[in-house]
Order: C-alpha cells, then structure tokens, then sequence
C-alpha cells in the first residue's frame, strides 16, 4: 500500500506540472518493463507533444492496484498468470520476457540445474564450492565462498514468475537478500561476487553473467527458439476499454514501430 500512495503522489505532481492544454497519461507497475515503456513513451511523445507519459514502477502489484483503482490509465504486470486482484480489468500482452539468473562477472559457474538453482535459492546450498564449475558438473568445485542469494520483494511479478517457473513451490530463503528493483538485484550481483540473482533478459549487462540452466544459455537465439523457456508475458491493464491518446499509446505498443523498439531492446515482442 505504502508503494501504491507513492505512485499516487509522484503522478499528482506530474499532473500538476503539465499544462492545461497537454493530456496526461499515467502508467505505473512492473519494474522490469518500466525501461521499455519509458522508450516507448519518449517515442510517441516525439510525435504527439500534445501528450504527457509518466512511467512509474513500483512492482506488478502496484500496477494491478493502481489500475484497479483509477489512479492510472495503464497498469503493467509481469507474471505468468494474472491473480483474482486483477478480475474484471481489460488485459493486453504487449511483449514477453526472459527471467535470466545472474552472477558476478568473475563467478566460475557458467550453468546450473533446475536443482541446484532450487537448493541454492532456498538455502539448502549456501556455498559455491558445493555447486558445478564451467559445465555445472558436480566433479567441478567452484570458489569456497558463501553465497548470497538476492531476491526481488513480494507482490514483484518477476519475482512470482520466478516462484512458479523456477522454484516450483520451495520456499526462498529467509536469508536472501531483498531488493525492490530489477536495477537494485542488477546493482548488488555485480558488486558481489559471491552473489546470485534473478532479472530481465533485456536488462543484462556486461557487469553480470547470465547463468544457463540445464545447459541452455539465455542467448537471444535460444529465447527466440524456444529453447530457453523461462519466459512470461508482459501485462498492460486498463480498466474497461481505453480511448482517446491513451488508447492510442496501446495500438502504439503493438504497433510494428512499437514491437519493433521491443525487440531491439531485449524483449520478445507478440506482433
């Protein structure tokens, strides 16, 4: 609730600070696709400067509850399946995602099982020389090093997609590390090199090293394939059909110039 009044005070003071003659449209949720909608604005704004878009994040709750309760236009979620918070919204894919595992750069474990990702998550293994090296076989001791484990917040759809396709009902680890951004699980794995985490594939950067699971890589070409199928969609919700420039901003989206802005920033896109 505290995230939610935050969105809601952010977005009056944008309202407040756009002119009379300008339309305002309000998007908060999912931080993972919060970079990707805040492009996707810039570029529908160039060519409509009689509009406003503010992006906020927030967590996919946020944008349930917050689209739920008219404090924005557009909601976004990033979960497997929508829960009942969201009945009676209008929901849209705009895109889908990879959820990638990530460690520090100089990590020497470059693959994992579904297992192994579970014991460690869980807490069951708490040190690296207990995983797989180069190949995740276990004959290949990595570094004696305690692990940290670094986990979004509840009610984060990243973090419930990760649950459901990866955990599969283990529990987390009470002693993982909270972050309540995909940018803040980002941050603390490449400063920690005995840190793993879960994010985007859109946002990997040089500064982490994306983990293959079972032998499959999160390559770009693998995603595409199929192959690599950690994969949920992308939510836009809206409360009964939308019109008018906001409307608009959602063909936009789904859009072949919109699409294509998706795909060339690491995201899967539907059309």
């Amino acid at each position: 609730m505290y995230r939610l009044i935050s969105v809601m005070l952010i977005l009056m003071v944008g309202m407040g600070c756009a002119r009379n003659n300008v339309e305002t449209i309000n998007i908060a949720g999912s931080t993972a696709f919060q970079p990707f909608a805040e492009k996707l604005a810039e570029e529908f704004m160039a060519v409509h400067p009689d509009v406003r878009v503010n992006v906020q994040g927030g967590g996919s709750a946020v944008g349930i509850q917050s689209a739920q309760s008219g404090v924005v236009q557009i909601g976004m979620a990033d979960i497997v399946t929508l829960p009942k918070e969201a009945e009676g919204l209008n929901s849209i894919v705009a895109a889908k995602d990879a959820i990638v595992i990530i460690v520090h750069p100089t990590n020497k474990v470059d693959n994992l099982s579904l297992q192994q990702i579970q014991d460690i998550f869980s807490g069951r293994l708490n040190n690296w020389a207990e995983l797989g090296g180069e190949k995740g076989e276990k004959g290949e001791k990595g570094e004696n090093k305690s692990i940290t484990v670094v986990s979004r917040e509840e009610g984060s759809g990243t973090r419930d997609s990760f649950h459901d396709m990866l955990l599969k009902g283990v529990q987390l680890s009470p002693h993982a590390l909270i972050q309540n951004s995909t940018g803040a699980v980002r941050l603390m794995v490449q400063s920690d090199p005995s840190a793993i985490g879960y994010i985007t594939h859109g946002v990997v950067t040089p500064d982490v090293k994306a983990i293959a699971i079972d032998g499959i890589a999160p390559s770009p070409e693998n995603i595409h394939a199929g192959k690599y199928n950690v994969v949920r969609p992308i939510f836009l919700l809206t409360k009964g059909e939308l019109k008018g420039k906001a409307g608009e901003f959602i063909d936009f989206i789904l859009s072949p110039q919109g699409q294509k802005i998706i795909a060339d920033n690491g995201l899967l896109p539907v059309k």
